[in-house]
This record gives C-alpha cells, structure tokens and sequence, in this order.
C-alpha cells in the first residue's frame, strides 16, 4: 500500500475528517492538513483504532438484534444491590435517600417504574454553504473555470441553478452547495474587505501552468493574504504542452507559499478548465476547508448580511445584489444599509426566480432601496419603518460623533497612538511599485537586509508599473504605505489615496527611497536614550526676585548650559538639589544656552540655592540605532 491522504482515508472508513485529525494527534502523527499523506503503517493502525471503537459502540461486535435481546440484562443485574439498598432504609439502619421512594410506595413489577428520559440537547447551528472567490491573473483561466463548474457541476432545473446572479451565483456540487462571488476583481474584494465584511471563507488563486506567477497574481495573493482567509490555489491549462506545474509550486515559495508537496500548508490543486481535469478534485478541497472551518449560520437567528454589488436599473430601479450570512431574509422585510433603509418588494435568487426567503449562505437580489447602497455596507434588518428610522438617527449621530472625535485626535495622537504598542516588534507594512522587474527585486534585496530585532518589513505586494486603486485599497485594509520608484500614480488614484487617507511616496533616485525606508524604521524603533553631561558653573552671588525666585548669578566654568537640562547642585560633597534649568538670562535677556566662559543668570525651580555652590547641567540624548 503507497501514501495515503487523510481526507481519503476518513472516507473510506466512514469517519468524519474533525475525527481523522483527533486520532492523528492522539498518535503524535504530524500532518499539515487533511490532504497530507501519511504512512502504510499509520494506514493500518488509524484502521485497528477505528474498528475498536465501532466495536465498543455495538457491544463487542454483538449484531443490533441481539443487543436488544440482552438489553434488559443491565436491570436485573443491579436488583440485589437496590433491594438490599431498600431493606435497609425499611429497617432504620439508614435514612432514605433524596427523591428515594419507600418500598410500599414503589411500582410493582406489573406496574414498572417510569424510565426517566433524559433532556433532548440544545439544537445544534446547522452548517451552511461555504462562500468562495476566485482571483488571479488576466487571462490565467477565472472565467472558464467558472464556466465549466456552471456548466458540468450545476443542475440548470433546480433552484439556485446555473445563471449566473449579479454579484454571485450557487452551484450545486457533487460535494453540496458552494457559493462564488463573481466580483469584477480582486479590488472590490477587497473593498468589501476594507469595509468590515468579511464576505469569502475561501479564496481560489488561479495560476496558468504556462505562464506562472504574473502581476496581477502576486497582487490577488496580497489581497487574500489581508482578508486572511484560506488559499487554495489552482493551477490552470495543465493541458497545454508547454504547462509547467512545478515551476509554479517553485515560484510560490519565493512568496513564502510552500505547497504541501513540498512540506508546507499551501493546498496546489492542477486543472484544466477546458478538460474539466482536477475539478472535482478542487471542489473535494473546498468542501474539505469548509469542513474544517466548520461554517455554520443560524436559519432562525437575527438577520445580518452583506451587500455585494448595487445598481440602477432603468425599469426596476435601486437593485442590491446581498448576501445572506445570518438569519433569513423574507419579502416584506424592512432592511437598514448604513443611514439608507427600504422595505424588501421583490427578491430574486442566482437563477433569476422570484422567492420569498433566503437563508444563511445565500446570494439574493432586492428591490426595495431608494438609494444605491454601497460594496462591502453590512445590512440589518428592522421591525417596522419606525425602528429602521430610530436606526439611521442613531447612526447618523453616531457618524457625527466619531468625525469630531476623529478630528480631535488628530492633535492629541501620542507616540504609542502612532506605532503601536512599545516594547514589542512591530511590523511596517508595504506596497512596492517600480519600473522594472530589475528595479523590484532589487529593493526588495535591499529592504531584506534592513530589517532589525525590533522592525520587521513587511511587503505585502510588489509589482511592475504605477500604482492602482486596488494597491490603495489594499494599504487602506493593511495600513500600509505606498512606495515608488521611477513610476507616478495617476490623479485619480492621487484622489482616493488621499480620501483614504494612504500614503503614496515616489522617488527617482533609489538612494531616496531607501532613506525614506530608513524613516520608517526607525520612526518604528522604540527611542533610547542616556545622559550626557553638558557643563560645570559656580554660584558667585544670588539675586533674589520677587516673581521668579532666587536667581543663581553664575559663570560657565566647562561645557555650556541649556534652558531645560537637568540641573544637579553640590554643596561641597553632597547634593543638595536635582532638577531643572528653568531659565537662563544674560543681562536682562532671556537665552537659550550659554557657552564656557561667560556669566549668566540660572534660573532653578529651587529657591535655596547659595553662594559657592556648584552647578552641574546635563541632557538626554536620543542615541542612534543601527
């Protein structure tokens, strides 16, 4: 017997994969995940437990009819204790029991004591569909692998058939239902992302076997990576004579993606989306993520979705494509999308058919907005027109709130506010964009080398070209910047960087880009500082002033002195005062610093200062890391 998978095993022993991976761990077998392979031996010892355990449950290996032949043995077998329980309670040697029934007060064996049924357990949350999204390059294949799950993987009579919805459709599997949002791209992804609404549990990289890793598939990666949900990645047009799988997995793991065949985690699944080669294979790990996932939604709970899409339609009118995540949405029901609310007139499923409900994992189109709502908005719903209303004042007050706060902040943000958490290693997270693939990996080499105990530098997407709305999106979510090289971002893009509040550097000059990289560095390092002496000066008379204390008329025997520095006085041995300089004054004017040499006026917050003392100034400097 060669390698086994996991999942492939669990099916053939009729156990689930949560129960597989139990057994694994209670072996100290290591495993990646369920589509790892493990050991002919493992095989067969997995097997010897699983078929003890089925015997435990029936008795064993005592068949069903005679297990409930010997069934009433159990009863018999405990009388002689409970009867002589109960002859000692009638004899006065013991008390009876709470609850305990005396001997003339129990049921004959003509009339048998009732069994006490045990409660029925709370209902368990239903599992629901998993929702998946497909990204990757242009042209790798996203369109015609989606075609063919439609067109093979989909019963065009059922509900939820194979036409395609606005925003999502439903196909029904040979593994169970599996959602895909079929969104214009990975940049409203990950708007939806940005907006709080973590719509996808999967997400699908598409990758063409004769083209490998491109632009546009480094940044549908990135994206996934920020929604932080599962990868799968399919590798496409394996058909082709020039399709070159391997090097695919090879270029992944230069992203820090090992596929499992290399020893890492990534699922790498081949396909032909022209064949219909490895689909199958593809939904089995999807229904296999979602399992271990364990997607579940209440049918019966509170309503809350999402909204995928918005649009005008020139008969219909407002129509929103949502999906439904939790409870279920029924027509006639009054919904709130941010300070926007409508009642549900109409609602469509995936294949275009009037319904009346939708439930968990859902994807359905509504009429019933006046306003177009917006990608990514979460939706609620209300009990009547006057709750909704109550909703959308709340929500706009709030709104105001959170602006005057937001500009109040603004000049009261700390150190801490800005860099996080002292004390701890913080990520700077990045977006790369140059002129040339030249150009690209050699600041990403560059960037390798300056990253410290403290800081770590974290390049969440680099690419060829000038920089996109998606990148600004994505530093959005991520809470990254935007660094250039030898490429502008267009005035658009200028435009929703700077509503998003997005930082978009360019340079010319490489040495520039790295010193802004340098900033951010150590903008990110915690400061350290020590104490450097400034300078020495003797008290030779002291001026007593009504408003500002005793000044200590003094000369700068070394170093200088500065308004602010610390301020130590000695009295021969001993000090008598460890302070501030609050003040200096030369004549009449007030001064900075004073160098060695000259005589001035120290103004301390200390009053007891005397002639002969001496006075020793010091500073914290920040000292420089490398």
């Amino acid at each position: 017997m060669s390698k086994v998978r996991i999942y492939t095993l669990a099916k053939e022993l009729g156990v689930d994969n949560h129960k597989m991976l139990e057994i694994l761990d209670g072996l100290g077998v290591t495993y990646k995940s369920v589509s790892s392979t493990i050991e002919e031996d493992t095989v067969e010892l997995i097997k010897q437990i699983v078929a003890e355990e089925g015997a435990a449950v029936t008795g064993g290996g005592t068949e069903p009819d005679d297990a409930a032949r010997t069934e009433p043995a159990a009863p018999v077998e405990a009388a002689a204790p409970a009867a002589e329980a109960q002859a000692a309670v009638q004899s006065g040697i013991v008390e009876p029991a709470p609850g305990q029934m005396p001997l003339e007060g129990r049921p004959t064996e003509a009339e048998p004591a009732p069994v006490e049924v045990a409660s029925a357990p709370a209902k368990e949350i239903p599992h629901r569909a998993p929702v998946v999204t497909i990204m990757g390059h242009v042209d790798h294949g996203k369109t015609s692998l989606l075609d063919y799950i439609r067109k093979t993987r989909v019963a065009a009579k059922e509900a939820g058939g194979i036409t395609q919805h606005v925003g999502a459709f439903e196909a029904k599997t040979s593994k169970g239902k599996i959602v895909f949002i079929d969104t214009p791209g990975h940049e409203a992804f990950t708007t939806i992302r940005a907006r709080g609404a973590n719509v996808a549990d999967i997400a699908i990289i598409v990758i063409a076997a004769d083209d490998s890793l491109m632009p546009q598939t480094r940044e549908a990666i990135a994206h996934a990576q920020a929604a932080k949900v599962p990868m799968i990645v399919a590798i496409n047009k394996i058909d082709l004579p020039q399709a070159d799988p391997e090097k695919v997995k090879t270029d992944l793991t230069q992203l820090n993606l090992v596929p499992e065949e290399y020893g890492g985690d990534l699922v790498v699944v081949p396909v032909s989306a022209r064949s219909g080669e490895g689909v199958e294979d593809l939904l089995e790990y999807i229904s296999l993520t979602a399992e271990l996932e364990d997607l579940r939604a209440d049918p019966k709970g509170d309503f809350s979705g999402v909204i995928i899409e918005g649009k005008v339609d020139k008969q219909a009118g407002v129509l929103a494509t949502v999906m439904v995540q939790e409870g279920t949405l029924h027509v006639g029901d009054f919904l709130v999308v941010g300070e926007n609310y409508g009642k549900i007139k109409a609602m469509t499923d995936s294949n275009g058919a009037r319904i009346k409900e939708a439930g968990p994992s859902t994807p359905v189109q509504i009429l019933g907005f006046s306003e177009v709502p917006t990608s990514g908005d979460k939706v609620q719903s209300a009990k009547n027109e006057h709750a909704a209303r109550d909703v959308i004042a709340q929500r706009a007050s709030d709104r105001r709130d959170e602006e005057d706060a937001r500009q109040r902040r603004k000049a009261q943000r700390s150190l801490e506010d800005i860099l996080g958490p002292l004390g701890q290693v913080r990520t700077v997270n990045l977006i790369l964009r140059a002129d040339t693939q030249g150009s690209v990996e050699a600041i990403q080499g560059i960037l390798a080398r300056k990253e410290t105990d403290d800081v770590k530098l974290n390049v969440m997407f680099a690419g060829i070209g000038a920089p996109t709305e998606g990148d600004v999106l994505l530093a959005s979510t991520a809470e990254a910047e935007i660094l250039c090289f030898s490429v502008t971002p267009s005035g658009a893009v200028t435009k929703i960087a700077e509503t998003k509040g997005v930082e978009v550097k360019s340079y010319r000059i490489i040495y520039e880009l790295i010193d802004e990289v340098d900033r951010l560095i150590k903008g990110n390092i915690e400061p350290v500082f020590e104490e450097q002496y400034l300078g020495r000066a003797e008290v030779r008379m002291v001026i007593r002033h009504p408003k500002t204390g005793n000044i200590a008329g003094s000369y700068i025997t070394d170093g200088s002195f500065k308004r602010n520095a610390k301020a130590i006085v000695r009295r021969g041995k001993e000090v008598v005062y460890e302070g501030t300089v609050v003040g200096l004054k030369r004549f009449k004017d007030d001064v900075r610093e004073v160098q060695q040499g000259y005589e001035c006026g120290i103004n301390l917050d200390w009053n007891d200062v005397m002639e002969g003392d001496i006075i020793e100034a010091s500073e914290m400097v920040e000292v420089e890391q490398k």
